[in-house]
């Protein structure tokens, strides 16, 4: 039933908000209401689409960078280095500043909340969790549709000068025929329809249950009750959800919905939770810059509001074992890691945070003081304080990752074994 439901929702989104647009089989603007089946017609060409724009290099700047250079299918649509900041830009040689998040099992984020109230199927719907939802490390895009827009004109990204450019590099693909077909024969005619097509095309490609959401991994069978998880697998499954221990699953959410959906492994919640500055990325060099997620640089709705400052997006853990940098600013480089400084963030800093110039730890060393009131506090951390014993030893932390590796999808474990 939830797969259905989904493809219902692609399609009907396959109704395009663009007066412009025509069904998949019919040029010319505004063709008026569609049937079911013109509605599924157009989800499909629209994904063939935006399957085809996503692999093309040529609608970038450079005419070497494709959406997929950065969100590798072979990586769950994932960047397949271990660099925390990949290359952009016209000649390919300006640093962004985050490092790239994975685009599978994005379809079920809600829209960007500052109040998220739970719904009365899934807990207290008296209780605010705060900013919740969108798209990208900071919420900034509500929707697919929104935040495929963000890499072609980003400078540090695809680069693209604006949308007449993109409309131009359109015009001369392969698949320029079939857009208009989908669009309108003139649509290449006025750049900004033609660039808020192609935003409508990728995410609607973004949205195939195949490439993005095929909810495949072992742990997804164990829950069907089609396969076994080892003993190592389920105590680390249950140090995961134990609010005395790991706590992970308070935001990387593992159980099913009320409704038998998938667990998405997050609330879709923005929290700060301090991770170490990462030199390594060029930014970071100016020591004035400090990236602050929810309050900005790169959002701007928000900035001033203090208590935002340092809060960044819960990611879903699926497929996380696939990562080779981890967190907004890729500074670990193992899940191990990850794992482990949940566990010793504030019982052990030293071992985390580098030494100011007067010897002491530099706690929390990527957000200013001023904002540390914002932090996390629940568990594992929950006032643990340098000395005190930290919520997972070592063997625990390791069966937690353990369990972890079982939430990467079938083909992506595929490619592995091969």
């Amino acid at each position: 039933m939830m797969r259905r439901w989904k493809s219902l929702v692609i399609a009907s989104a396959a109704i395009s908000t663009f007066g412009f647009a025509a069904p998949a089989n019919t040029a010319g603007p505004d063709p008026g209401p569609l049937s079911r089946a013109q509605a599924f017609a157009r989800a499909e060409a629209l994904t063939a689409l935006g399957r085809k724009m996503f692999f093309d290099p040529a609608l970038s700047a450079s005419g070497k960078q494709a959406c997929s250079s950065c969100h590798d299918p072979r990586h769950a649509f994932g960047p397949a280095s271990a660099s925390p900041v990949e290359m952009g830009g016209p000649n390919l040689d300006l640093p962004g500043v985050r490092a790239v998040p994975s685009l599978r099992y994005l379809e079920a984020a809600p829209a960007f909340t500052e109040h998220f109230h739970d719904s009365e199927d899934e807990g207290d719907e008296s209780v605010d969790n705060g900013p919740t939802g969108g798209l990208t490390w900071d919420g900034r895009a509500d929707h697919g549709v929104d935040q495929a827009k963000i890499p072609l004109l980003s400078p540090f990204e695809m680069a693209n000068k604006d949308e007449a450019a993109v409309s131009a590099a359109l015009r001369k693909s392969a698949y320029a025929d079939e857009f208009k077909a989908t669009f309108g024969n003139d649509v290449f005619d006025r750049p900004g329809d033609a660039f808020d097509a192609a935003a409508e095309a990728l995410g609607t490609f973004e949205q195939s249950a195949v490439d993005f959401y095929p909810y495949s991994s072992r742990y997804d069978a164990f829950l069907a009750g089609k396969a076994t998880l080892s003993a190592r697998e389920l105590h680390g499954r249950a140090l995961f959800e134990d609010e005395a221990k790991g706590n992970c699953a308070s935001c990387h959410l593992s159980e099913p919905a009320n409704d038998g959906e998938p667990p998405q492994f997050t609330d879709f919640g923005l929290i700060a939770i301090a991770v170490p500055r990462n030199p390594a990325i060029p930014a970071n060099a100016d020591p004035t810059y400090v990236d602050l997620g929810l309050c900005g640089p790169l959002r701007t709705d928000f900035r001033g509001r203090t208590d935002y400052c340092g809060l960044f997006k819960t990611p879903s853990l699926r497929n996380v074992a696939l990562r080779k940098s981890f967190f907004h600013n890729g500074y670990f480089h193992t899940l191990r890691e990850a794992v482990a400084f949940y566990a010793s963030r504030d019982t052990d800093p030293g071992r985390w945070y580098p030494k100011n110039a007067y010897g002491t730890v530099d706690k929390y060393d990527d957000l200013p003081k001023a904002y540390w009131p914002n932090l996390n506090q629940d568990p594992p951390f929950d006032g643990k304080k340098p000395g005190d014993k930290p919520a997972l030893d070592d063997a625990e932390i390791d069966d937690i990752v353990a369990f972890l590796q079982t939430l990467t999808d079938a083909d992506q474990a595929a490619k592995r074994s091969q």
